[in-house]
């Protein structure tokens, strides 16, 4: 295991799908870095770049002005894990551990530690790297919030505000024309931004994978409004929400995926399905990546810095193999080997969850 007092180089990577929020942990690692007189790399693509060696230095005018950019300047991808690489062996796709080239790409630039900026998948092969006896220090990115560790991921806070806006304009169209409007948003396994955005936006149901839902509950929820002469109604359904001894709505495979199960369909399946029942008529609207892409919120852009920063002096003091995690505003250190492969899901007695039946929210149970 290297020394912290003598790494005096750096390295950031992107892994995963893109968030809000990573250009300013990338700004705020760099800085912090370079602050500290250390040379800092960015590895572009994830963890391909590792393996095919795509490093450059960063420097302060290489990230300037990128703190409000959606994306990633250094590219990211979900696809390439170095312990299962794909390579070509007489035209076939063969997969192999590429993990000790990887490795060597770092050692011939002389980076002694690196940052790895990611969700679950990403933070796995981090933690493996670490296991290795690279020096590894992660920040938790992804939209849905379900990392274990951490009260928030950066980008949840701008994933929720397009999702609230949303609902805001389905509100308008749904009461104009009485219909039942279903807003599908991001979620595989968590519904946390379904949770939070259907509170937010007024929706009178809101469907998540932890909770299976019954057609029946959604139609007497329906039903209840007209009857109060409210004759339309706003339902939030998570993409990964699914009907009791139903499954979940698959809509393509994506071999050497991390993910490989493509989700989609769930919102229109069950428009359908409440206008044949009701008679009443039912759209459905997809955000999918519209909640990825984008200015970050203020608050997303203030916690990207504080995590970058963070990060960067885990690295400085030799805490290697932690990722940085907020909470109760303040920003904490978990070892990656706690909640690598582990989720964060809407528990029963999640406080918003609650907060959203005490209100007369459906969530289909």
């Amino acid at each position: 295991m290297i020394n912290a007092s003598k790494v005096k180089s750096i390295a950031v990577l992107t892994g995963g799908g893109d968030a809000p929020g990573l250009n300013a942990v990338i700004r705020a690692v760099v800085r912090t870095g370079i602050g500290h007189g250390l040379k800092v790399w960015g590895i572009k693509n994830g963890f391909g770049g590792m393996v095919e060696n795509q490093v450059i230095e960063m420097t302060d005018e290489y990230v300037a002005g990128i703190l409000p950019r959606g994306g990633t300047i250094l590219g990211t991808t979900n696809r390439d894990n170095p312990f299962n690489y794909p390579t070509m062996q007489g035209g076939k796709t063969v997969y192999k551990d590429m993990s000790g080239q990887a490795l060597n790409n770092l050692r011939q630039r002389d980076i002694e530690a690196l940052v790895v900026i990611g969700g679950d998948g990403s933070l796995k092969i981090g933690s493996e790297f670490y296991q290795l006896g690279l020096p590894v220090v992660a920040v938790p990115k992804t939209i849905d919030n379900d990392i274990p560790g951490t009260e928030r991921t950066f980008g949840f806070d701008t994933a929720v505000g397009v999702a609230a806006d949303a609902l805001d304009r389905l509100h308008t169209t749904a009461e104009s024309h009485h219909r039942v409007m279903v807003l599908e948003v991001m979620g595989r396994y968590a519904g946390w931004i379904a949770l939070h955005a259907g509170i937010a936006g007024g929706a009178d149901c809101i469907l998540i994978p932890e909770i299976p839902f019954q057609i029946d509950a959604i139609i007497a929820k329906i039903e209840e409004r007209q009857q109060r002469g409210r004759l339309f109604s706003l339902i939030v359904i998570a993409e990964g929400a699914y009907p009791q001894g139903g499954e979940i709505s698959v809509s393509r495979i994506v071999e050497g995926s991390h993910e490989k199960i493509r989700l989609g369909g769930a919102g229109e399946k069950l428009a359908r399905q409440l206008e044949s029942l009701t008679g009443i008529e039912s759209r459905c609207t997809v955000l999918g990546h519209v909640q990825r892409g984008g200015t970050p919120t203020a608050f997303d852009r203030v916690l990207s810095t504080r995590y970058g920063v963070a990060a960067a002096e885990c690295l400085f003091e030799g805490a290697f193999g932690n990722m940085v995690a907020l909470r109760k505003n303040e920003i904490i250190r978990v070892p990656i080997v706690d909640i690598a492969g582990k989720a964060n899901n809407v528990t029963a007695n999640d406080e918003l969850l609650k907060a959203g039946r005490s209100i007369g929210i459906c969530f289909g149970d």
